[in-house]
């Protein structure tokens, strides 16, 4: 970790990254004439930039790469500083990513500040691609993408204490205790502002969970294998580089040690909506436990039940802590909401709930 980086994306200059690209064997003796950037994706603890690049004569490198840098909003950027989420990410791509068969960008420059407050990230860019929309669901093929997804980062990442002890990606107990005590005033936000757009039922889960903020965040989830800790379509891209792969998995700020069926049940209830849920859930569930057998972890369906309902619940909290602690945006509000309303209706359908009154 160091100070001396490009925080910004108007920070880069052209030899700077020209040296980061023939670095990484992405150019030769050519060097990097123009750089233009606009911003992309929707992301609100981070800011997600695509560069166009321009080289010298005969120069032959990446037209595109994309970067990420901190939050330019400051209450953002403070949220993702306390929960070491830039940490994480770094942790990912510079530690991780080379060793595990998931499919993500190809990290080409990281780095971040001492104390976490600024990072950079640039890497390659998948582009052409389909962005996955948490608002319209998806399709029961890309469904069962994620879920091989899903299995490719729990199944070689089962028991290695090598990848689950990194010390980068641990959570702070400190952390959890701050969250619980921050917990209850977000469910209040959270039903102030959206206590006509989600039944009366499922709020009075959220209602509940607030009320249950210790057992939420003291519970200890396990060191079996890496989580992504937010596995939902707008952390998808599919049909990448033009259909090359079908899929990747993007946005690493909330990478953990933990459970891998939680991140299953995460995104059948706050990733893919109830709808396409109900229907294909045996067939996701069955193709997880196939998969992860395939990686050498045998599964059944009852190993993975208790971190499936707790996944729920995950979906339900990251919704309700995030729209009270993030910048507000029109596409934030819709995003909490299908986030949570999806996770509250898993949480009714398995009884989740009552994992945490009886903890």
């Amino acid at each position: 970790m160091g100070e001396n980086f490009p925080n910004r994306p108007e920070m880069i200059t052209p030899d700077w990254l020209s040296d980061r690209l023939i670095q990484n064997g992405l150019l030769t003796d050519q060097r990097v004439t123009g750089i233009k950037f606009k911003a992309i994706g929707t992301g609100q603890v981070g800011d997600s930039i695509r560069f166009t690049l321009s080289y010298d004569c005969g120069g032959i490198g990446p037209p595109t790469i994309a970067g990420k840098f901190a939050a330019s909003d400051p209450i953002s950027r403070g949220t993702a500083q306390m929960m070491k989420l830039y940490l994480h990410e770094v942790c990912f791509f510079r530690d991780f990513a080379k060793d595990l068969p998931i499919i993500t960008p190809r990290p080409i420059f990281t780095d971040i500040a001492d104390d976490n407050g600024d990072f950079i990230l640039l890497m390659e860019d998948l582009g052409p691609a389909r962005q996955g929309n948490q608002l319209d669901s998806c399709s029961l093929e890309d469904a069962c993408h994620a879920v091989i997804q899903a299995a490719a980062l729990h199944g070689p990442s089962w028991g290695n204490a090598d990848l689950t002890d990194a010390p980068d990606i641990q959570t702070d107990p400190k952390i959890r205790v701050i969250a619980a005590s921050l917990y209850p005033a977000a469910t209040q936000t959270f039903v102030e502002r959206y206590s006509k757009d989600i039944p009366a039922d499922l709020m009075a889960i959220v209602i509940r969970m607030g009320e249950l903020a210790q057992p939420l965040f003291s519970r200890q989830r396990g060191h079996k294998c890496l989580t992504h800790g937010d596995f939902r379509l707008d952390n998808m891209l599919f049909d990448v580089k033009g259909g090359t792969a079908p899929i990747a998995i993007v946005d690493w700020q909330t990478l953990a040690p933990g459970d891998g069926a939680v991140d299953l049940g995460y995104f059948m209830g706050a990733g893919i909506g109830s709808q396409l849920r109900r229907v294909a859930e045996d067939e996701l569930l069955d193709l997880y436990c196939k998969e992860m057998a395939d990686h050498g972890v045998p599964l059944t369906r009852s190993d993975i039940e208790t971190g499936y309902r707790f996944g729920a619940i995950q979906g339900v909290s990251t919704a309700v802590f995030s729209a009270a602690n993030v910048v507000r945006t029109d596409r934030g509000d819709a995003n909490f909401l299908s986030m949570a309303r999806g996770a509250l209706e898993l949480m009714q359908d398995t009884g989740a709930l009552t994992l945490l009154e009886e903890a």
